[in-house]
Order: structure tokens, then C-alpha cells, then sequence
């Protein structure tokens, strides 16, 4: 990540590497982002849940959970949830909601955790921020290690195939009377969005870089962390998985 101001900066290319602990920090972010669909979220952990047939009061991790939003959700159907994000200003919000069994905590996913989950998600699209493959298996490594015997874990992606074949190249998106002008590209096996925009008097730029992991590109990280898929879907109704037409890549393994 780097942000450009008016006034000359230094170069902060070796920043990309860590854009995700600046940008997701920001207010900016959020702002962008604010009118993400909830209700279908809902819906998602509705079916997953479900799915995954979780005892009553069952310990739930929702890992890279942002402001705590879907934690939230999750502990009023009636789980025992922590929510843990490395943005310390995210987790700060985030823990103004918490309870007996809704708590939040600073975390770099790629460190296990002592306590054991019956389930960990990982939810829309919050993987691929590193640089490594090796820190990617490290994380896939660190959530096997933080389920209990009987648990399950989820990640949800988006489905590279259909992203690029989908992606639009640029677009101005105005929220709160911010206009964030967005391009995107796929390079080096990333795929980029570079968001510049003005904001009382000062000019900003930041740069998301997801890793273009493909299920073929999961399968070998989770074959080399032990880990067994069990099964994928390709939608929040937990529709089968197409490797072209789905949005979303959802794959359930322990």
C-alpha cells in the first residue's frame, strides 16, 4: 500500500508488501465499502451454519473479521465467537460490541491459536494478502492447528476465472461526496485495484493486491498442509461449484 499526498514523498514500494495493515485501517476504507451486501452475508452464514450442522453454542473464530460485522451475527445465532483482525483500529470498533461470547482480538492469521475452534471462517475474500506462497501455507498450516478434532473450517474466495474474464478496467464510484477513481489489473499473478481519490484537499492513493489463487492453486497448499477438502460451492446459497461461471470459490476442509 502507499498513500501520495500533494507534498513530495518518499518512494514506499516496499510498503506493497504490507498494504493491507495501512489501507484496511484507514476510514477510507470503509467509506468504499460501505454498501456491501449484509443481508446476503446473513444468508451465507445462515446456510453455512447450517451446512456445517454447529452444536448449540459451538466456538466460532471469524478470522480477518474486520470490524466484527459477521462476528456480530454469528454470536446472535447463538455461537461462542472471537473475531480477530490485524487492523488494531478495526478490532478497537469491533470490540465496543462485545460479551460474555463475542470478544475480538488483534491477530496476524498466520499464527495459530491455543484455544481450539469447532469452526473458523475466513470470509469473503480475506486470503491472499501476502506475498509468499509460503506465508499462504503458513496461514492454511495455523488455521488446521486452531481446530478441535471434530471442526471445520472455511474459506471463501472469489473465483479468479470468472474475476478476470468479469473485471472491469475502470470506474469512478462516489460515496460520501468522496469520488475514488478505481483501475484494475491482473499482473504477476495478482490481481490489482488501484484506488486514487481527494478528500479535503488531499490527494490519496492505495493499492489492494490479491494473489489470483485458482482451486488448483488451493488444492496444492491444502495437499501440503494436510488439510482435506471436503467440499466446494460456488455461491452463498451454497450452489455448486462451476469453474467458470461461479463468483465465489467456498471450500470446506478440516
Amino acid at each position: 500500500m502507499s498513500v501520495k499526498h500533494n507534498a513530495p514523498i518518499q518512494n514506499q514500494e516496499d510498503d506493497n508488501q504490507n498494504w493491507y495493515s495501512s489501507w484496511f485501517d484507514t476510514p477510507y476504507y470503509h467509506i468504499l465499502y460501505k454498501d456491501r451486501n449484509y443481508r446476503e452475508a446473513q444468508v451465507f452464514m445462515d446456510n453455512l451454519t447450517h451446512y456445517l450442522n454447529l452444536p448449540e453454542k459451538a466456538k466460532v473464530l471469524d478470522l480477518a473479521c474486520g470490524k466484527g460485522r459477521h462476528s456480530i451475527y454469528l454470536n446472535q445465532l447463538g455461537y461462542d465467537v472471537l473475531g480477530a483482525d490485524l487492523s488494531e483500529n478495526s478490532i478497537a470498533e469491533a470490540s465496543k460490541n462485545s460479551n460474555e461470547t463475542l470478544h475480538f482480538k488483534v491477530h496476524d492469521m498466520r499464527q495459530p491459536f491455543e484455544e481450539k475452534f469447532d469452526a473458523i471462517f475466513n470470509l469473503f475474500t480475506s486470503f491472499g494478502y501476502f506475498e509468499s506462497d509460503e506465508d499462504n501455507l503458513t496461514t492454511l498450516k495455523a488455521i488446521k492447528e486452531s481446530l478441535s478434532e471434530y471442526g471445520f473450517a472455511v474459506i471463501d474466495f472469489m473465483n479468479v476465472p470468472n474475476v478476470i474474464e468479469n473485471l472491469v478496467p475502470e470506474e469512478v464510484k462516489t460515496v460520501d461526496e468522496i469520488d475514488f477513481h478505481i483501475k484494475r489489473y491482473v499482473e504477476d499473478g495478482h490481481i490489482f485495484k488501484e484506488i486514487d481519490f481527494e478528500d479535503q484537499g488531499r490527494k490519496y492513493h492505495f493499492t489492494e493486491k490479491v494473489k489470483a489463487l485458482t482451486l488448483k492453486d488451493f488444492q496444492d497448499l491444502m495437499d501440503e498442509a494436510g488439510i482435506f477438502l471436503l467440499d466446494i460451492f460456488g455461491d452463498y446459497k451454497l450452489k455448486k461449484f462451476h469453474k467458470t461461471e461461479s463468483e465465489r470459490l467456498i471450500m470446506i476442509f478440516k
